[in-house]
């Protein structure tokens, strides 16, 4: 279908050239360039010692890759979670996969599926009957995105350490989702509870 009124008027023609406010393009630009000038800097190797432990609301974790580390990797961050014995971490969720290594101990984690629909705004249902999973010393785990997840030990002796791997990709694009729906037994006073 053709019309005789142009998508672009003489008056819109005018308004886009006036008013320049905005250097976003120029400072993407020296934001690049800083960045490859410093990224030769950045470590290759980060040694056993220079892995910062923090105790988080999840539990007691060691970062052995993060963006805040200035390492050359950078999409994704990996840390290991030490879980005390017949102890377990919080519950959390967030829309980045998560994949597991478990170094040593036996446990289990539960998985509360979710399912969503797109209306007018994103709309997430968890399941209420949690996904069991029972994992031991050299097991890969796999944590689905937006799941709700926690991880017990269910040695009574002994620490359980499970390394954990997510990307910083969603993040990036926009969908930084992450929640901490309850803190591991002992943090509660690191614990940002959701706002929603």
């Amino acid at each position: 279908m053709s019309t005789d009124t142009p998508f672009v008027s003489d008056i819109e023609r005018q308004r886009a050239r006036s008013g320049i406010s905005a250097d976003f393009y120029a400072k993407a630009l020296e934001a690049s360039k800083e960045f490859r000038r410093e990224y030769p800097e950045r470590k290759n190797v980060v040694k056993h010692s220079e892995m910062p432990m923090e105790r988080s609301a999840d539990g007691l974790i060691k970062h052995i890759i993060n963006e805040g580390m200035n390492t050359k990797e950078c999409a994704i961050d990996i840390y290991m979670q030490f879980i005390a014995a017949n102890k377990a971490t919080g519950t959390s969720r967030h829309l980045t996969e998560e994949v597991a290594f478990v170094i040593e101990g036996k446990g289990y984690d539960l998985h509360y599926d979710v399912k969503f629909r797109c209306e007018e705004a994103f709309v997430w249902e968890w399941d209420t009957e949690p996904k069991k999973f029972e994992w031991g010393p050299g097991d890969f785990i796999y944590i689905p995105p937006y799941c709700a997840h926690k991880r017990f030990n269910t040695d009574p002796e002994n620490e359980a350490r499970v390394v954990v791997i997510n990307s910083r990709m969603m993040r990036a694009i926009g969908f930084d989702w992450f929640d901490q729906l309850e803190p591991a037994e002992g943090f509660e006073d690191l614990w940002v509870p959701p706002a929603d």
